[in-house]
C-alpha cells in the first residue's frame, strides 16, 4: 500500500510543476510593461454604472445626484396625518379614522401584542393598568387604558394620541409606524375584554394610611389627645392627595 501511495503523490507533483510551468510561461508571453492599465474583470463592480447617490452631478439640480422628492410626494405606506395634537383633533380622529383592522384577524392581534409589549409595557404596564416599569419608579402613572373613558375612546381617537403624543406620553409616529400602530391598538382593545375595575392606586402615589388606633388603646400616652375616628379618616385623605371616596 505504501508503494502506490508515494506514486500518486509523485503524480501529483508532476502535474502541478506542469501547470506552475505553464502560468509561467504564459505570464513571460504576455510581458509586464508598468506604463499600460492592466486589464480588469468586472469593471462594473468597481464603477458601478449608475451614479451614486451622493456623487456630483453635472446635469442635475444643486450639482447632487440625489434630489428632494416633488413637491407632494408620499411615501408608499406614509400617509400624511392632517390632525393636530389637541384634544378637539382627538375627538375628531375618532369620528373619521377606522380601524384597518380587525380583533377577527389572529395575525394583526399577534404583532398588536408584539408592539404594545415593545413600545407600551414600560408605562402601560402588561396589562394596561398604568402600572409599567417607569411608572413604578417615580415617573407620573399613565391613566388605566382599563378605564371607563379609555374604553369609551374610540380607535381612532386613540390611534390620534400614540401617532401625536397627550399630556406626559410623547409621540411614536417615529418609533412605529402606521400599520403597527392600528395593531397596538387592537392589542389594547383585547385587554379591554376583561370586566371593568376600579382605578387603582397610581404608583407614584403613597399607600393609604391604615386604620386609626381606637381611643381606649393602652398603646396611647396619657396626654396624646383623642383623635375620633372620623375626623382621623378625613385627615387621612386630605393627606393622600387621592380622589374622594379612595379612602375607606
Amino acid at each position: 500500500m505504501q508503494p502506490e501511495s508515494g506514486s500518486s503523490l509523485t503524480h501529483i507533483n508532476w502535474v502541478l510543476l506542469i501547470i506552475l510551468g505553464l502560468l509561467a510561461g504564459l505570464h513571460w508571453s504576455l510581458g509586464y510593461d508598468p506604463q499600460v492599465r492592466g486589464q480588469e474583470l468586472f469593471p462594473n463592480m468597481v464603477r458601478a454604472v449608475s451614479a451614486e447617490a451622493f456623487s456630483a452631478s453635472s446635469v442635475l439640480a444643486g450639482g447632487m445626484t440625489l434630489q428632494p422628492p416633488a413637491m407632494g410626494t408620499i411615501a408608499r405606506g406614509r400617509l400624511p396625518l392632517h390632525l393636530a395634537a389637541t384634544p378637539e383633533d382627538a375627538l375628531r380622529a375618532g369620528e373619521t379614522l377606522e380601524n384597518p383592522f380587525s380583533l377577527d384577524d389572529p395575525a394583526a392581534l399577534q404583532r398588536g401584542q408584539v408592539i404594545f409589549a415593545r413600545d407600551c409595557v414600560l408605562c402601560h404596564g402588561p396589562t394596561g393598568a398604568g402600572d409599567g416599569t417607569v411608572a413604578q419608579r417615580g415617573f407620573p402613572a399613565p391613566p388605566s387604558l382599563l378605564a371607563p373613558n379609555a374604553r369609551q375612546m374610540r380607535d381612532g381617537q386613540i390611534f390620534h394620541v400614540v401617532t401625536l403624543g397627550q399630556g406626559n406620553m410623547p409621540s411614536h409616529a417615529t418609533q412605529i409606524d402606521s400599520a403597527d400602530r392600528w395593531r397596538a391598538v387592537l392589542w389594547v382593545r383585547e385587554l379591554q375584554r376583561v370586566e371593568p375595575v376600579a382605578d387603582a392606586v397610581p404608583a407614584s402615589d403613597p399607600l393609604p394610611a391604615s386604620d386609626p388606633l381606637p381611643a381606649s388603646d393602652p398603646a396611647l400616652a396619657p396626654d396624646e389627645p383623642t383623635i375620633e375616628p372620623n375626623k382621623t379618616t378625613e385627615t387621612v385623605v386630605a393627606s393622600s392627595d387621592t380622589e374622594p371616596g379612595a379612602a375607606s
